[in-house]
């Protein structure tokens, strides 16, 4: 798993470096844009925290794409954008599974679309996301994360455990970070093999 790990972080710092060949920008058909990577097979939909855009999700993001994904990060955090983000890869893409990943204040209306569309969801990630009641989400897998030392990490445990389905399941962090900067703090690595395990067990 060291080596695993190491491996994901010389192909994190490679990717920042070179960028990526497939990134570029879309139109949704809601008129908001989302940033694309990766012509995989499997959708990933991302939703950034407050103060942060899209681009901020680029180092991830190029790591998801080389995992054999279709990556778009929207640059309008609201449930419209999401869902508009999740037709863009089925009918343009062709693709017929899409997760989401969603961090701190992205989450909400992420969970609100696991909510009102919980077809179009095949698993959801959240990454120190609010408390907030979970009981009606849809039956789909869900992973909550937060770093084991934010205030987020006293909600987890019991989102997963009100949310319905078979396959819920948190995950801590080592460290304090919050949100997106969960994946640079002393678990940043660790977390981002973790999420990538999670994805790929779903596929």
């Amino acid at each position: 798993m060291r080596s695993a790990g190491l491996a994901l972080v010389l192909t994190l710092g490679l990717a920042a470096c070179a960028g990526s060949p497939n990134d570029g920008r879309v139109t949704l058909t809601d008129g908001s844009t989302a940033r694309i990577w990766g012509d995989g097979d499997y959708g990933l939909v991302l939703v950034h925290d407050a103060g942060t855009d899209a681009a901020a999700w680029e180092p991830q993001a190029v790591v998801f794409a080389d995992e054999g994904m279709t990556v778009l990060a929207v640059e309008v955090t609201e449930p419209g954008a999401i869902e508009a983000a999740i037709g863009h890869l089925r009918d343009e893409s062709g693709i017929e599974r899409v997760a989401l990943l969603a961090a701190g204040e992205g989450s909400e209306p992420a969970f609100a679309v696991g909510r009102q569309r919980p077809e179009l969801v095949d698993q959801l990630i959240v990454i120190s996301a609010a408390s907030s009641e979970t009981a009606d989400l849809g039956p789909f897998p869900k992973l909550f994360v937060a770093s084991a030392e934010e205030a987020a990490a006293a909600e987890v445990e019991r989102m997963a455990d009100d949310a319905p389905g078979d396959w819920n399941d948190i995950y801590l962090a080592a460290g304090a970070a919050s949100g997106q900067a969960v994946f640079d703090g002393d678990g940043g690595a660790a977390t981002l093999e973790a999420v990538l395990q999670r994805l790929a067990e779903r596929r």
